[in-house]
């Protein structure tokens, strides 16, 4: 077993014990969320849908239309696609006769349903929740639920141009984030193939090796180097050359160095890989992305999931951030992990094969894509949220329909009515007779912008005495140019 197996079980009887303890022997009722998943409160779900709608903004910008698939696949769909994180799939009870596995990420499905509709070309996002049977690590934003926000591009085309673009809106959309400095290291899988195959990796430990390069964003090359000579079987002297080869970075001059290097220059493939590198450089240049953000092409770079074939990148960012308190709900210990390295905040590359390994006739759809990691994402915004002491609007209500005196409730629900019909947001507190006093407090508290005062002199005067909450101040407005009157200040609205 694992340690994370272990360590699972023994959560299991830690609860099972917790469940059974009982002063009179009754079942306790343990009231938590499943390991690896959290709950999120209206503050929270505003800070996501603001962070979702600047996502989804930017992949319409660039055309994308968006798809759905189902949580669920086929276990064969999954099996064989991610490497050695495929131990990672949620499995499921055989239901009816199939064997199921909740989906892991949105690109294999995605590969699924361009192979089971015949579809060769085609510019989609989704965005979705996966599933991972990992050790959730809730400091970092490392979940067992999480959604994943996928742009991809299928079809044939010139070669960078597509991929160029999926860089350029990762650019943008952490730039519009505003979360800080970032970095977005590229590198290509046929020049790391082409890397191992010169350095006398043997064929069939390429993807093995590759996931374990993968690791040096979080491990030192001395940790790296341990596992590729005594858990993967290489010699010191290969695992010393491919050292030489991944602390290598820079930008179109790498590119070009290596295109002259004694080694790297005997392959094809990293040949290929490295006139490719100079050219996304190129478009990237044309795309304002290497002006404004470190784009770096780093040799350590290698993503560890099998189907990548080209170009891969990942997008990093600079600072450090606090741990949420969440952590503490799900087994972590206060204090721990105060501050923590986010990681990678988006990722992705050229999956040229995945779909043909899903057409009967092995009919191959050229792709490339990124993955937002949105919930790494969340985690800072939640805390710029709370270090800055932002009030975060939950509700998007533009008037509230308050009474100046009692028994006007009818009066107040007909021109609550009147304002939903006409499309303004409105809300009405569900008492007969709230004080005045009462209703305004509930705007200043729940940030709602102005309200409409009803009173017994309004009704007989035919107005509404409209009242700006942020000012105190009021006018009084004729009941049938009110909608009109609110429509107009709205849409001056924040």
């Amino acid at each position: 077993m694992t340690v994370s197996q272990i360590d699972e079980e023994v959560a299991k009887l830690l609860q099972l014990k917790a469940q059974l303890g009982g002063e009179d022997g009754k079942h306790v009722f343990v009231l938590k969320t499943a390991k690896g998943t959290r709950d999120y409160n209206p503050k929270q779900m505003a800070i996501r849908e603001k962070v979702f709608n600047t996502i989804i903004g930017c992949f319409k910008r660039h055309g994308a239309e968006t798809i759905d698939t189902p949580v669920f696949e086929l276990k064969e769909t999954l099996t064989g696609k991610y490497g050695e994180d495929s131990k990672l799939i949620y499995d499921l009870k055989d239901q009816g006769g199939e064997l199921l596995s909740l989906r892991y990420d949105l690109t294999v499905p995605f590969a699924r349903y361009l192979a089971m509709n015949k579809i060769t070309n085609i510019k989609r996002y989704h965005i979705a929740k996966v599933y991972r049977r990992d050790n959730p690590a809730m400091t970092r934003g490392r979940y067992r639920e999480f959604y994943q926000c996928d742009f991809d591009i299928a079809g044939q085309y010139d070669p960078m141009i597509p991929d160029a673009e999926c860089l350029k809106i990762v650019y943008e959309i952490l730039s519009e984030l505003d979360l800080g400095d970032f970095r977005i290291k590229v590198n290509d899988r046929r020049i790391l193939d082409g890397m191992f195959a010169m350095c006398g990796v043997p064929d069939e430990k390429f993807r093995t090796i590759c996931s374990t390069v993968d690791k040096l964003d979080k491990a030192s090359w001395e940790d790296v180097k341990n596992e590729m000579v005594k858990e993967k079987g290489l010699s010191e002297g290969v695992a010393d050359q491919i050292g030489e080869y991944v602390s290598m970075q820079g930008g179109m001059d790498l590119a070009e160095r290596l295109l002259q290097d004694p080694k790297l220059s005997q392959s094809k493939q990293a040949c290929a890989g490295l006139a490719d590198m100079k050219q996304l450089f190129s478009y990237l240049q044309l795309f304002q992305v290497t002006d404004k953000v470190s784009v770096l092409f780093d040799l350590s770079l290698a993503r560890g999931l099998d189907y990548y074939t080209g170009v891969i990148y990942e997008a990093v960012l600079s600072q450090m951030i606090q741990a949420p308190v969440v952590a503490e709900q799900n087994g972590a210990l206060p204090g721990d992990e105060a501050s923590v390295s986010v990681g990678s905040v988006a990722g992705g590359g050229r999956y040229d094969g995945l779909v043909g390994m899903f057409d009967p006739k092995g009919k191959k759809v050229p792709c490339v894509g990124v993955s937002i990691g949105i919930e790494r994402i969340f985690s800072i915004m939640e805390q710029k949220a709370e270090l800055l002491a932002e009030k975060v609007r939950t509700t998007e209500t533009q008037v509230l329909v308050a009474s100046a005196q009692k028994n006007l409730l009818e009066e107040r629900l007909k021109l609550t009515t009147e304002l939903w019909n006409a499309g303004i947001k409105a809300e009405v507190l569900y008492k007969k007779n709230p004080k005045l006093l009462t209703q305004l407090q509930h705007c200043e508290e729940t940030g709602i912008p102005l309200v409409a005062i009803l009173g017994e002199q309004e009704l007989k005067d035919g107005v509404v005495k409209l009242r700006k909450v942020a000012s105190r101040e009021e006018v009084d407005v004729p009941r049938e140019e009110l909608v009109e009157e609110l429509k107009r200040r709205t849409s001056k609205l924040p």
